[in-house]
């Protein structure tokens, strides 16, 4: 049996495929169930944080594995296998053992370094472990990924290289400037009292908030959260817990908004945040249309004016037929409401309208440009008709934004699928950092020598690990070999008795022990050898090899790895959780 893991991440998909491959707690347990029932897996367990979903399995067929483990993947995730597989990478053996050390070190995750990847790794070991998919491979494997993470943090500096994906969003929401005297005096609304939530509710009180306002579905939830918050001693903070449906109160009242729910939908639409600060900041809604719907699917965009097309200066009309909502804008000098930027948002039918009004438009621009204009849109159009909407452009290069007023209302989002409207981006008075702003942030990580210092320990905890498992591989073999030796020698002393009746009790032990003595040693050089090479790279041969020399049964080897294993599960019985 092999090791293969299977996933995505926010490295190889973008927010989009992730957002909607997102793994519910209920579908987690659907999948490693199904996967387990599989043909090429025996053990299985499953990685979903918000921004990675990787399932890992023990296999005896790598392709079948593969075939499998996508399939499985695509059908619990609900996007179709063939537009998931761009997105997918497969690591086997050594390649997905150093992959998930690099994960629980930190050096995978968005924010290099960050620590709560650990508690997420723990979670998934756990959970294998209540539903009785994890076995001996991917118990050790789990096991040691979480040692290796500690090791990483005690023992090198990677934590100044990242931080929690909470303690990076609130930076960005500071815009660089100290988070804690950012944070301090603030009105904070967290909305879900999960790991992830309970995180930022702690890190908010920590930074100096005046007061924690939480919001769930679960009231007892929330109510424990906001106790624990109250009852420590450490932190001066006011925390009360609320129904989700005082949340649209709550949030004219906040200065900062964290939400991480499991919701499959939006939780906070930009109607209701537009809503939420149009008394704080004039015309603050300004721009934000009603969502509008492609094909059932609520679109992240508003329409007519959210669209955020711009005027030439000099526009004197020829508006007509355009599906831009033309009077509507304000004049913007230097950017064409004929330019790609111009339609970030839209659905395909709007997007293919605006090509052929772009065609026919009278506008005194070059032919060329136009039609350079026309086919970009075409092509946008056929992008949004495979996927119902294209990603928002929330900087086009040819936008010059109007001056927006200093932002009253801070928002974080971290939940996948989100669970707030990207269109809030538009909304005057609001800044919004979500998981894909957090991505592009955090893409030149700091610290180059830590990270490498880390790189080191993982590349030795892989070869480390390597090597017990191979020589644990090779463990029934040896095992059952001298098994075979002291039948063998507990046959010989009783047809010695046979032939020797008046043997007195002394001559027979001490024959006995001698014929022992004479086995253990013939045995020990060969089997302490071969458990060296078999440790070494390539060295999985050695098991079948001494088999085939000494003539074992196949199946003594098989009962001596099925006692192990019996005595791993019921040692896994009595702790859950890593030390």
């Amino acid at each position: 049996m092999s090791l293969l893991v299977v996933g995505l991440s926010h490295r190889s998909a973008p927010v989009s495929i992730l957002e909607r491959a997102a793994l519910g707690a209920d579908a987690q347990v659907k999948l490693l169930q199904d996967t387990v029932a599989a043909e090429p897996a025996a053990e299985a367990a499953v990685l979903a944080t918000c921004n990675r979903i990787e399932l890992y399995a023990d296999v005896d067929k790598f392709h079948a594995g593969v075939a499998e483990l996508s399939t499985l993947l695509a059908q619990h995730s609900g996007v179709g296998l063939d537009e998931l597989t761009p997105y997918l990478y497969v690591h086997y053996e050594d390649r997905a053992v150093h992959h998930l050390f690099s994960v629980a070190c930190g050096l995978d995750s968005m924010v290099v370094g960050e620590g709560q990847i650990l508690g997420q790794i723990k979670d998934s070991l756990a959970k294998a472990q209540d539903l009785h998919t994890a076995g001996r491979l991917l118990n050790d494997l789990f096991q040691q990924a979480l040692r290796v993470g500690k090791r990483a943090h005690s023992e090198t500096g990677i934590d100044r290289a990242g931080q929690s994906l909470v303690t990076f969003g609130l930076e960005q929401l500071a815009a660089g400037g100290d988070a804690e005297e950012w944070a301090r005096g603030k009105k904070a609304l967290v909305i879900g009292a999960g790991s992830m939530s309970s995180l930022a509710a702690a890190t908010l009180a920590r930074a100096g908030v005046d007061e924690v306002v939480i919001a769930n579905r679960t009231a007892d939830r929330a109510d424990r959260l906001a106790e624990i918050l109250n009852d420590a001693g450490d932190l001066d903070v006011v925390a009360r817990a609320v129904p989700m449906d005082a949340v649209p109160g709550e949030l004219t009242r906040a200065d900062v908004v964290v939400s991480c729910t499991g919701a499959t939908g939006l939780v906070l639409s930009a109607d209701a945040v537009g809503a939420a600060v149009s008394g704080r900041v004039p015309d603050a809604g300004a721009g934000v249309g009603s969502p509008a719907r492609a094909g059932g699917v609520p679109s992240r965009f508003g329409s007519g004016a959210a669209q955020a097309a711009r005027l030439p200066a000099d526009h004197e009309g020829g508006e007509e037929n355009c599906p831009l909502d033309l009077p509507s804008l304000s004049a913007t000098a230097g950017f064409s409401v004929l330019g790609e930027a111009a339609v970030a948002g839209m659905g395909a039918a709007e997007l293919e309208q605006h090509a052929a009004w772009v065609d026919n438009a009278p506008r005194p621009q070059e032919a060329k440009s136009v039609a350079e204009e026309a086919e970009a849109i075409v092509a946008l159009a056929a992008l949004a008709s495979s996927g119902m909407r294209i990603p928002e452009r929330r900087k086009p290069a040819a936008v010059v934004e109007a001056a927006r007023p200093a932002p009253v209302l801070f928002l974080l989002d971290l939940a996948m699928p989100r669970d707030i409207d990207a269109a809030v981006h538009r909304i005057g008075g609001v800044r919004l950092v979500d998981i894909e702003s957090l991505a592009e942030a955090s893409a030149d990580a700091p610290m180059v020598a830590d990270v490498d210092q880390v790189r080191r320990i993982v590349a030795d905890e892989v070869a480390a690990f390597g090597a017990a498992l191979r020589a644990a591989h090779i463990t029934p073999t040896v095992v059952a070999l001298r098994t075979m030796a002291a039948d063998v020698v507990a046959h010989e002393i009783a047809r010695l008795e046979g032939r020797l009746p008046g043997l007195d009790d002394k001559h027979r032990a001490e024959i006995t022990q001698t014929v022992k003595r004479v086995v253990d040693k013939l045995l020990h050089a060969p089997t302490v050898r071969v458990k060296q090479l078999a440790a070494e790279p390539g060295g999985a041969g050695y098991a079948d090899a001494l088999r085939t020399l000494f003539d074992l049964d196949q199946e003594a080897v098989a009962a001596v790895s099925r006692a192990d294993g019996a005595d791993d599960e019921s040692e896994n019985s009595k702790n859950r959780g890593p030390a």
